[in-house]
């Protein structure tokens, strides 16, 4: 006996509050960094845009390769591969997924 599971996407109410949490966590990231910088002496101004960068570049492609950013952890939303729903994205993939979606914009929602 085969049973098919049906898939079910994030409403847009959920995909809306899971990037409100992703970028309420990366302000306080953000804030923590600063604080962080602020305690050394002469810290040069690519160290901090490197710090800050890497916020936005590495965050969500690193977390999704875990199968969820924060905020979509917290709404129970999950990135899986679509040839096999039951395994997570990898590293290049979620790579080549963070630009497409950045470019697309609101598209994805």
């Amino acid at each position: 006996m085969t049973t098919t599971m049906k898939e079910t996407y994030p409403q847009l109410t959920d995909r809306i509050q899971s990037t409100f949490i992703d970028t309420i966590l990366i302000v306080i990231l953000m804030f923590v960094f600063a604080n962080i910088v602020e305690k050394f002496e002469n810290v040069p101004d690519w160290v901090r845009m490197v710090m800050f960068a890497s916020l936005f570049i590495a965050y969500e492609p690193l977390c999704m390769t875990l199968g969820a950013t924060l905020g979509n952890y917290l709404k129970g939303i999950r990135v899986r591969k679509n040839s096999d729903t039951t395994k997570r994205i990898n590293l290049f993939q979620a790579i080549i997924r963070y630009p497409v979606k950045f470019l697309l914009r609101g598209v994805p929602f």
